[in-house]
């Protein structure tokens, strides 16, 4: 240990004695009631080397037991957990969230210079009101649209499963369900995500989870506006049962004049119009993959046009492009009419077509009132062959 009996009287006194630990949503659990032990300066940091107090506890059912791996102090500093060492604000690896940004780390790694430097740290965070993270990260910028995109907004209770059993691997695990282990297929030993160590996550250099993360951002989807400039809609999608008008009004007013929103709680969406196709464009681009409400990360998209609307709707898609389920007991299209090869002529009476044509040119009589008119010539003919 960096600490003796003899040596180092300040830091000594200064061991952790804490009550509870600074842990994320995450690793703490889904279970509300919770059991702790706690060891008073059960272990030395990982990060520091001096001793501080130890939790240990179980986060839920079928997990593994977790404990505090770095002292509150670490952890204040760079505002991780104390057992998983991400960010508490928005769930990343210390490496995205410095480059998100634009923080460079500067906690010295030597003995000396590191204690040297957790004593001033830990002066600032006494004298620090503990709602603002202290140091650089203090003094940081706003965060950049690609941290805010890849910033977890609900927790991730895999994290918290057991280890794969190592006898399983070898086919002699006798324990059977009984066992508290995994019994899955190990990943591959050349898989990245394999050698992870926390002094690298720490100090948020060659973290491999930090770097398949910006690999992501790098090729995450961006969110063209339509070529059609009458569009000022947006779509809204993954909305819960609690989301109100108010609460989306609350979120879009600020990039310009709404002037309508309609909810449609059956397919739990929402269209909103803005007054202008500006205010629209910004709504879009400051909201889509960031846009949070209630916990839940919702989906922005661009409306469509009412003819791309009646151009779906006859091929047989719905206005958000779905496919149309077909209407049961409907008859199917009917077959066009066999072409004739000659037109049949014109006959309405249904005559027979041998008949005379004299027989067939038979005038109606003339309405009351009217004098008659003149015989043609075709009932003159008659007249004189009779």
């Amino acid at each position: 240990m960096a600490t003796s009996l003899g040596s180092n009287t300040y830091n000594r006194q200064n061991w952790e004695d804490s009550d509870f630990p600074i842990l994320c949503q995450t690793c703490l659990g889904e279970n509300p009631y919770i059991r702790m032990t706690k060891e008073k300066y059960g272990k030395e940091c990982k990060i520091c080397a001096r001793p501080f107090t130890v939790f240990r506890w179980c986060p839920g059912v079928r997990m593994r037991f977790k404990k505090t791996e770095v002292c509150q102090t670490c952890s204040k500093m760079k505002n991780v957990c104390q057992t998983c060492l991400l960010d508490l604000e928005y769930g990343l690896p210390i490496q995205v969230r410095d480059t998100g940004m634009s923080i460079k780390d500067d906690i010295p790694r030597s003995d000396v210079n590191k204690e040297y430097y957790t004593q001033n740290m830990e002066r600032e965070i006494q004298n620090s009101d503990s709602t603002r993270p202290v140091g650089m990260l203090g003094k940081a910028q706003n965060p950049s649209d690609m941290l805010l995109k890849l910033a977890r907004a609900t927790p991730y209770y895999k994290r918290n499963r057991p280890h794969i059993c190592s006898f399983w691997v070898k086919g002699e695990c006798k324990r059977g369900e009984e066992c508290p282990y995994r019994h899955e297929k190990p990943t591959d030993p050349d898989d990245p995500l394999a050698d992870q160590n926390i002094k690298d996550r720490y100090y948020g250099i060659n973290d491999p989870v930090a770097d398949k993360l910006l690999k992501r951002a790098s090729s995450m989807p961006r969110l063209d506006p339509p070529e059609d400039k009458s569009i000022t809609t947006l779509y809204i999608g993954g909305l819960g049962e609690n989301v109100t008008d108010s609460e989306l009004r609350n979120n879009f007013y600020q990039y310009g004049e709404i002037r309508a929103i309609t909810l449609v709680q059956r397919q739990q969406c929402a269209f909103i119009q803005f007054a202008t196709r500006q205010g629209a464009e910004l709504a879009a681009e400051k909201t889509f993959n960031k846009l949070i409400i209630n916990g839940c990360r919702l989906a922005v998209k661009w409306g469509r046009s009412q003819a791309a609307k009646e151009t779906d709707v006859k091929d047989g898609f719905d206005e958000m492009g779905t496919g149309l389920e077909p209407v049961p007991g409907l008859p199917t299209t009917l077959p066009p009419p066999p072409a004739l090869e000659e037109e049949a002529p014109a006959n309405y009476f249904n005559l027979d077509p041998s008949s005379s044509p004299a027989l067939m040119n038979i005038s109606l009589p003339p309405p009351p009132g009217l004098p008659n008119p003149p015989p043609s010539g075709s009932h003159m003919i008659d007249k004189i062959l009779i």
